[in-house]
Order: C-alpha cells, then structure tokens, then sequence
C-alpha cells in the first residue's frame, strides 16, 4: 500500500482523497481478516521470506507469521507446493529473531533438498509462538486425563491458572491460517500434501494436531518431543496421559506419517524411555516401519543447533520426492 500511495503522482486534494479511499479500503480488508504479507529484505535468507504482521485471530491472540517461499516460486506460477506449518517460527529462519541467536536453517536445508531433487516442492509457514506457548503448546485432551494431583502440580510450576489454549490454536491454525494461505499462496490443499513440525512442546502440539485434525494433516514432525510436560521433574504422568489418547485419537495406520527424534544431552536425556514407551505402542498400530520413524541423535541437545544438524530427515520422510 505504501510503495503503491508514493508511485500515485497526485497533488494537493486529489491525493488525499485518493489516500483516504485506500485507508478505508485496507480497513475495511483488515475488519474481515486480510493480512498484507510484505516481503522484507531479509537478511541471508535462501528464498523469499514474507511476513504476516500481527495475523489476527478469533481464537488466540495475534502473532506473526512468516512465509518461505523456495527459489523459482516467482518464476514458475504454475508450481504448485506442499506446505508444512511449523511452530516457534522466530526459529526456523533468522538468527536476528531466534532463541539464542541460533536458528534451524530451514529455509537452506529445505532448498537444498528440492534443489537435489530429493524432496516434494514445498513452502513453509513459521508460526511465531506468543507469551502463551505452554498452555497453546500443551495437548488439552491428553492433560485432562492427568491424575488431578500431576495436573495441578504442572499448572503451578508454569504458573498458569488459565486455561489450556491448544484446541483453540489448533482452530485458529486450520479454520484461519490454512486458508489465508491456501487462498494467498499456490499450494496443494489435500491432506497428502499439508504437513505440521514442531520440537519440544512443539512435538507434541504437532502430533495433536495430525489426531485432531487427520483430514487436514498428513503428516507430523515431533522433534526432541518433551514427554513430561514439566521442567522440574520427569515423570511418566503426561506421557501415559497421552498414550490413552492416543489409543482412541490416532487414525489407523496407512494414510499418514509421523516422525520422532532425540537427543542424549541436556533436556533430551530426559526422553529415551518416554519414546520407547510410543515407539512399542506405535508397533502396535502397525505404524512401523513405513509410516512411522523414530531416530535416537547421540551427544545431541535439546536447542535450535542440534535441531538444524537433522532438520533433513524428518523433510526426507515427511516428504519425499518419490510422493
């Protein structure tokens, strides 16, 4: 709108009266959920990043959401492109917005695989987490089947008496982001081509949203997933929650992937028996070996470096040329 106003060679009235009709007009575009993506200069990113500035919600608060949009998506407007949705979007792309200054590369590990032809074409959609990430992260109908003393116990360690917010997020993400950006963006909409990834609490929101939503999704990255829950104590409370829901919510084995991983070092080396407990019940849904994998990362740690060293494998399985 701004580099549209100074190209409009107007003077005096004539160009406020311009000026006020597209205000009106993007008011009124913003009042029905439009969000202008701009694509910023970016700094050493491979691609296109554009961002959605504050992209509104019904559900959840407002938050930023950015789009990377491969090389060649510009050139060839006949492509059309899997999508994956991924959480803690500050992360994925920049080391300006990253925690700790560290972030995955995805924009350079995702174009070097299509690049080598080993992968689906595909965009990626970082969705920034907010103030509220635990109680959006955390899985609400595996958290209501806690014994009552453990849910209470991980409500005041994050000292959060509100409530839990992932369902809403998962609305907000297929009711109001998926179509924005299906309707903005040349994607392939069907099932078999819309993925979600995440890591830590992001894994397990990941994997809820594939139960929740297996019209939507087909397929889930759940990396260095964080089984407990808690920070303070690794318990197998809310990972056996979990498993209950699992054996009512997960879709039968054969339309859909699932990927899991860890490490071995800082809050990693909580997870090898909480994986090994899905892992076995996974085997049991006959997930293994075709739709499901789970790799174990030796002197891997639970941050944003260890997590871009393997970034290429859950986009190998997810999301394979050969699909």
């Amino acid at each position: 709108m701004r580099r549209f106003l100074t190209n409009l060679k107007l003077s005096g009235r004539a160009f406020l009266s311009e000026s006020f009709f597209y205000i009106v007009l993007l008011a009124g575009l913003l009042q029905f959920g439009y969000r202008p993506a701009w694509a910023q200069p970016f700094q050493n990113v491979t691609g296109t990043l554009e961002r959605l500035e504050n992209f509104g919600s019904k559900y959840v608060a407002p938050r930023q959401v950015d789009i990377w949009l491969p090389p060649g998506y510009q050139a060839n407007t006949t492509q059309r492109y899997a999508v994956l949705y991924m959480h803690d979007g500050q992360n994925l792309f920049s080391p300006q917005t990253a925690y700790g200054g560290q972030e995955w590369m995805a924009d350079e590990t995702t174009a070097k695989l299509m690049e080598e032809g080993k992968i689906q074409p595909c965009i990626i959609v970082g969705i920034w987490n907010t103030a509220k990430r635990f109680t959006e992260y955390l899985p609400a109908k595996p958290f209501g089947l806690m014994p009552e003393e453990a849910k209470n116990r991980l409500k005041q360690e994050r000292s959060s008496d509100s409530e839990i917010l992932s369902d809403a997020y998962l609305k907000f993400i297929v009711k109001e982001l998926k179509p924005y950006i299906d309707q903005h963006y040349r994607t392939l909409t069907a099932r078999q081509h819309t993925f979600i990834a995440g890591s830590s609490m992001g894994g397990l929101i990941s994997l809820y949203a594939l139960c929740e939503y297996p019209r939507i999704f087909g397929g889930a990255a759940c990396v260095s997933t964080h089984w407990p829950a808690s920070l303070k104590e690794n318990t197998p409370d809310f990972r056996n929650a979990y498993l209950r829901y699992l054996k009512k919510h997960l879709p039968k084995a054969g339309k859909h992937k699932i990927y899991f991983d860890y490490g071995t070092e800082t809050l990693d080396a909580w997870y090898e028996t909480h994986q090994q407990s899905v892992d076995a019940f996974m085997k049991t849904k006959k997930y293994f070996p075709k739709y499901c994998l789970s790799k174990k990362f030796d002197g891997e740690a639970h941050n944003e470096l260890s997590w871009q060293k393997r970034f290429d494998i859950p986009l190998l399985f997810l999301l394979p040329a050969s699909e």
